[in-house]
């Protein structure tokens, strides 16, 4: 899936190195024809690792993308907290997942349920290489693991302006260390989804829903913030406080999610490969496409004016939704999944709202629901997946995170606890517990 076309700088020795499989491709039509026009051994493992690389820098990016978004959805008084729980949850991730993670999600011969090949992730030595992995091991764990910080930026959201910092840590170490790796090992650990037919391209499950299971669990755990929902049911609106870098945080992400789809092509040996990932870019583009203008749509109907922030939401629900398959659907199914996405996020959040739970940034419909949405509707453009393996994967994705994550936040919540006090919410988790104001010209917000 690696782009292999570069610009030399002799016009002869362009003609050279692309001439003779050109002249393949005219006398051979198929698709197996296409696979087979493939570079060498050694030459396959270095596009393959610079696939990881790039891919992997560019999720790392979305970690960026993040905490823009939310810091221009959250008060004032509550943006350094934000940003310093997600530049602390991306360090976290890292270190679990070069700890521990990396061996549960891929633990090699397991039951299918749950298995570790033990402890920190072995890097390669100085100079050393083993070509036929087909791929750098230390590229592979980097790409890997930032997908595992991904995870944890959902949670992050969902719970802004009313968890203190301590507690979303601790639960972080156990998401990245343990919750994700181990969903991830049921399917790209080859575990008993991975037997059942259960296909997820690039996480639409494995990684959102998983974050959006997560961040529900702890938002019913902890409850909505201070008089965010009135006793007679209504809605107090608390507007976030920068919507340019909101929209800049989602462009971000829209950016990096090139990086995490296409780069799970995992592969860029052939020129089928680079075929592919250029199919996967043009399709996600046009499912966040489909996930804006729907959002757009909807509101200007439902509303009479356009909410700017289902638009940013809609957006990355159109990512999330591709994500489960990115690669098979035609532009015109890209578009409609895209769009459904985007519906979802309009239809979810007031009923977010009418059951009185607080998602500050729309995460749980974005990522939980346009998750589950992107995972069912595989099979409409992959007929090899069976419908049963998807419904079955959300299922058991959500039974198990949600357990979990229950039992940490409870176990939290009767220890350290996890609100400040009623007077420091009010103040402002940016004075209570960073110490630093974001914008001190207006902490009265």
């Amino acid at each position: 899936m690696y782009r292999i076309y570069a610009k030399l700088g002799a016009a002869g020795i362009a003609a050279a190195a692309v001439a003779a499989p050109l002249a393949a491709f005219a006398q051979q039509g198929s698709a197996e024809a296409v696979e087979a026009v493939a570079v060498g051994g050694g030459t396959a493992y270095i596009l393959n690792t610079l696939l990881f690389l790039i891919g992997g820098f560019l999720v790392m990016w979305m970690a960026a993308g993040f905490a823009m978004l939310e810091a221009g959805l959250v008060r004032t008084k509550n943006v350094s907290m934000q940003c310093l729980k997600n530049i602390a949850l991306y360090a976290i991730a890292g270190i679990m997942f070069w700890f521990i993670g990396y061996n549960i999600a891929y633990p090699g011969d397991f039951n299918g349920y749950f298995g570790l090949s033990g402890i920190i992730y072995p890097m390669q030595g100085v100079g050393e290489a083993d070509v036929e992995t087909g791929y750098s091991v230390a590229s592979d764990w980097f790409f890997q693991m930032v997908f595992c910080a991904t995870t944890a930026s959902i949670v992050s959201g969902t719970l802004a302006e009313r968890i203190k910092l301590w507690p979303f840590l601790l639960f972080t170490v156990i998401l990245t260390g343990i919750i994700y790796p181990t969903v991830v090992s049921w399917e790209w650990g080859a575990g008993f989804l991975d037997q059942m037919g259960f296909s997820d391209f690039a996480g639409s499950t494995l990684v959102h829903s998983t974050g959006g299971w997560a961040a529900l669990t702890g938002a019913l755990i902890l409850g909505a913030r201070l008089g965010r929902y009135g006793a007679d049911g209504k809605v107090m609106v608390f507007p976030g406080t920068n919507i340019p870098l909101a929209t800049l945080g989602t462009f971000i992400l829209w950016l990096g999610w090139f990086g995490f789809n296409g780069a799970s092509q995992l592969a860029m040996g052939t020129v089928g490969d680079v075929s592919d990932v250029s199919k996967i870019f043009v399709n996600t583009n046009m499912s966040a496409c489909a996930g804006v203008v729907t959002a757009i749509v909807l509101t200007q109907i439902l509303y009479k004016k356009v909410d700017v922030t289902m638009a940013l939401n809609g957006a990355l629900a159109g990512l999330v939704s591709i994500t489960a398959e990115p690669l098979t659907p035609s532009v015109p199914a890209a578009l409609f999944i895209g769009a459904i996405g985007g519906a979802l996020v309009v239809a979810v959040v007031p009923l977010l709202d009418k059951l009185k739970i607080d998602d500050v940034v729309g995460a749980i419909p974005v990522h939980l629901c346009a998750g589950i949405w992107g995972t069912l509707i595989v099979p409409l453009t992959n007929g090899d997946v069976p419908f049963m393996a998807q419904l079955i994967g959300v299922l058991a994705t959500g039974v198990f995170v949600s357990i979990a994550s229950a039992i940490v936040w409870f176990a939290l919540k009767f220890t350290i606890g996890l609100r400040p006090t009623e007077e420091e919410e009010m103040l402002g988790l940016d004075r209570v517990e960073v110490g630093v104001d974001a914008y001190p010209e207006f902490v009265n917000r």
